[in-house]
């Protein structure tokens, strides 16, 4: 399993007072989470996302396949750099799937960030051909890697290019699609999507059996005053942080927030 971390709008931030600072940061979810359904500690791994308006609309992402608290240069460039959008993620790789840096979070294709909290059950050798045959060439020939995270924001870029700016539709067209195909395979599903385009960002809670991994929110924290947090575990004892509910999906847009079930 993984843990994420999204901050949208209000003034800037630095990557550190979002990702390193906070007192149960990623930094301390990746060697001490207190919410995961499986796995102990977040040590596959580790990537940062953030946009900069003047350099175009792709983002800008640093990753490592090692643990987020062995990496001294992202600690040292961490609290220089400032966004209005951040998205992050520390990672336990899924049982059977490779540790190396193409099954790290966020995942990115154009102006889009992506990453996935949850596995598919025994990927490699049960949903992963069936899934990866719904893609388009364009993305299959973009595939770097081998993990279940991948072939998601793969499916979901396909959908996106139908509907760029509808994250929302294209997270449940997607979760859809995976739970029908792993439906007739017989296999487990956990699917805590999370992607932006960098203006907006779409969050989905969702298992196909059971409940899905924890997923919170935060409008006009303390600690982040007119923005947007959302995270795996919360971040800091505020009490506005609030429970994205279990099947539904958390839609975040300048014009406001909603939930609606999926």
């Amino acid at each position: 399993m993984c843990r994420i971390v999204a901050y949208l709008g209000g003034p800037e931030m630095t990557l550190s007072s979002v990702v390193i600072e906070p007192g149960h940061s990623l930094l301390v979810q990746s060697y001490a989470p207190k919410e995961m359904m499986s796995g102990v500690v977040n040590a596959d791994g580790f990537g940062v996302g953030w946009y900069v308006t003047w350099s175009g609309e792709e983002p800008a992402v640093y990753r490592s396949d090692a643990p987020m608290w062995s990496d001294r240069s992202f600690a040292s460039i961490a609290p220089k750099i400032r966004a209005r959008t951040i998205f992050a993620a520390v990672r336990s790789a899924t049982l059977g799937l490779p540790v190396e840096e193409s099954g790290v979070p966020p995942f990115a294709s154009g102006p889009f960030m992506f990453a996935h909290n949850g596995a598919v059950e025994n990927f490699r050798h049960t949903a992963m051909r069936p899934l990866r045959d719904y893609l388009s060439d364009e993305s299959y020939a973009d595939l770097l890697g081998t993990t279940d995270s991948e072939t998601i924001f793969a499916l979901l870029i396909d959908r996106l290019q139908e509907e760029p700016g509808d994250l929302t539709g294209a997270t449940t067209e997607t979760i859809r699609l995976i739970t029908r195909v792993c439906g007739k395979l017989g296999v487990r599903a956990t699917l805590n999507l999370a992607v932006t385009d960098g203006e907006r960002m779409a969050f989905a809670r969702y298992s196909t059996e059971g409940p899905g991994n924890s997923l919170y929110f935060v409008e006009d924290g303390n600690a982040f005053p007119g923005a947007m947090v959302v995270a795996s575990e919360r971040l800091d004892e505020d009490e506005g942080w609030r429970v994205v509910p279990d099947r539904h999906v958390l839609t975040v847009e300048e014009s406001g927030t909603s939930l609606c079930p999926l």
